[in-house]
């Protein structure tokens, strides 16, 4: 397998613990993401707010990103700290529910990703100094995305992390990190450790061979031999951007 490294290209781990900055202002800090498990794409970055709003945690979708470079540490979004504020308050620590999307995308005016088209046109009422991510290619990204209105496939980055990889022909190792595509904002690789197997190796694999996540037993089952793991791309964390986040 080949790998095409684009500088957009990120591991999810160097993006824990950003800051995000409103646009009045600091709201915390991005402690994990919530990714759509069939379509591998990041449909949400769950906030930590800390102090601010007594430990509340809250989501918000990439689309609230704007569009430029994100240095030191800290994501730029296109929200007040009022409007993040009186945001619907979900339970972090349960699943979401499609009717907890609905009041989400309902208070920020934007335009449901289940239903016809991706992110929209509602006004956010801010003053946005920069643009945000770049609709076209967001909505690109998610025309072959096909949900209902009662199709919920979200699961975290942090709890899938650790779960054991198995191939057609035995355990290979466990998963330890994801690339995702800073723009798209789709899941491309997931790193796998295989240093129980082959000498302590962290390779690549492309999600479009991941053929089953079993939730149940912890477990991700790929559609390939442990040889071609073996023979896959090297992950090195020194290739993907790093910044010294700021706390």
């Amino acid at each position: 397998m080949k790998l095409k490294h684009k500088n957009v290209e990120r591991n999810i781990k160097s993006l824990i613990n950003y800051n995000i900055a409103a646009t009045d202002g600091m709201i915390g800090e991005v402690e994990e993401f919530y990714f759509d498990d069939q379509s591998w794409k990041i449909r949400y970055l769950v906030i930590k707010t800390g102090n601010w709003l007594s430990g509340r945690k809250v989501l918000i979708a990439p689309y609230a990103l704007l569009k430029q470079p994100w240095q030191d540490g800290f994501f730029p979004v296109n929200l007040t700290k009022k409007q993040i504020e009186n945001s619907p308050d979900i339970d972090i620590d349960k699943p979401v529910s499609r009717q907890q999307e609905i009041e989400l995308y309902g208070h920020y005016q934007w335009e449901s990703y289940w239903g016809s088209g991706f992110y929209g046109g509602g006004s956010l009422g801010v003053s946005m100094p920069f643009p945000v991510l770049d609709q076209k290619v967001l909505i690109e990204a998610d025309k072959k995305d096909k949900h209902t209105d009662d199709d919920i496939h979200l699961r975290s980055t942090g709890s899938i992390t650790g779960y054991h990889i198995h191939t057609t022909n035995g355990e290979i190792g466990h998963i330890i990190d994801f690339i995702v595509d800073d723009q798209t904002w789709q899941i491309k690789f997931i790193v796998i450790d295989t240093h129980n197997w082959f000498g302590g190796k962290k390779v690549l694999i492309p999600v479009a061979h991941v053929k089953e996540i079993n939730w149940s037993e912890n477990k991700i089952h790929l559609d390939i031999t442990s040889s071609v793991v073996d023979k896959s791309v090297l992950f090195k964390e020194a290739d993907y951007p790093q910044v010294q986040t700021v706390n």
